[in-house]
């Protein structure tokens, strides 16, 4: 009996000693611990921007279609774009007589009409409407928020190729800002018309061209989330043109970077893009007008031509030429610069 009692009592003894060992064992140390910690932030640290950055991209992307499609579903019913507010220029240099309320009353008696609209500014007060005074362009270049037509783009000024020319009066930007939030200047071109001004015969180059500026009724900058940062074309900041006082057609081009795909002929310009990106095109003549009248601001510095996915007829398809803004068409063959845009 009592042999039994002392073979349980050292089974016992055995049995929480090894509970002790694997208790221990099973433990972790501070060090241990502190170690796991670090880890977890390093790898925190280094996922959670970019998470953070797919999310907001995302979230851009669905704000940048909700107000492409309100803004255009607005400009279809409005009329005729051309013709508001007053326009006169000073009647000497320096008489300080001009009188500009053409984009201001653009927006407050025809935009403001269609479109669910909080607040106005006028080109003295562009920040109540959370214009930002600079921003990036996408060549990650700090530039200045133009105020002016002729700052948004000169060739508005004056252009004049082989005996063809353009040129409008100046207009001073206003601003607005949205129901839902956004902060957007308008340049206004109150001569914009329907029919483009083009050469249609020139002996040079058998070439047909015209100025896209012409037909430009309204361009847009805006701002996804007013002066909140980081203020970034290409993330809350793009751009939106009008053109054709009648009929009018509103794009909204959005690069694939701040860069150039190259040069192609116009046969493989299309496939350069989704070869970068299956998720890019190449822009047709409209989207392309659009970014040459914003060259500044997505970086369409190359004074050379570009190609446009729209065609001329069955030889030829349309380019705009960023070194004279203009636009005309070219031999598909040819090889010329291609800058793709996201779908």
């Amino acid at each position: 009996m009592k042999q039994n009692f002392d073979a349980f009592t050292k089974v016992a003894r055995l049995s929480r000693f090894h509970n002790r060992l694997v208790g221990l064992r099973s433990a972790f140390t501070m060090a241990e611990i502190l170690l796991s910690l670090t880890i977890i932030g390093v790898v925190a640290a280094i996922t959670l921007p970019s998470l953070t950055g797919n999310i907001n991209e995302r979230t851009w992307n669905t704000q940048r279609k909700a107000l492409y499609a309100r803004m255009s579903q607005a400009i279809a019913l409005m009329p005729a774009l051309n013709g508001y507010g007053t326009l006169k220029e000073e009647s000497s240099s320096g008489a300080g007589d001009a009188v500009d309320t053409a984009t201001e009353t653009f927006i407050t008696s025809g935009l403001a009409k269609v479109l669910k609209i909080n607040n106005i500014c006028d080109n003295e007060h562009l920040e109540d409407c959370g214009i930002v005074t600079s921003f990036t362009n996408m060549a990650g270049s700090q530039i200045e928020m133009p105020s002016t037509l002729y700052e948004l783009s000169s060739s508005f000024r004056s252009v004049i190729y082989y005996g063809l020319s353009y040129s409008t009066i100046d207009t001073k930007a206003a601003a607005f800002e949205t129901q839902n939030g956004e902060s957007i200047i308008a340049f206004y071109n109150q001569s914009c018309r329907t029919e483009y001004l083009t050469q249609e015969t020139l002996t040079i180059y058998d070439n047909v061209f015209g100025f896209p500026q012409s037909n430009m009724c309204v361009n847009f900058i805006y701002d996804l989330n007013g002066n909140k940062g980081p203020n970034t074309v290409g993330k809350d900041i793009g751009i939106m043109t009008v053109f054709n006082s009648t009929d009018s057609i509103v794009v909204a081009p959005m690069p694939s970077s701040a860069n150039n795909a190259g040069t192609a002929s116009w046969y493989d310009a299309a496939k350069m893009c989704t070869d970068a990106d299956s998720e890019t095109r190449i822009p047709n003549i409209d989207e392309l007008s659009a970014m040459l009248i914003n060259q500044n601001i997505i970086n369409l510095t190359a004074s050379a031509r570009f190609w446009s996915g729209s065609v001329y007829n069955s030889e030829r398809a349309w380019y705009v030429n960023a070194s004279y803004g203009g636009r005309g068409s070219d031999n598909k063959p040819t090889e010329n610069y291609v800058r793709c845009v996201k779908r």
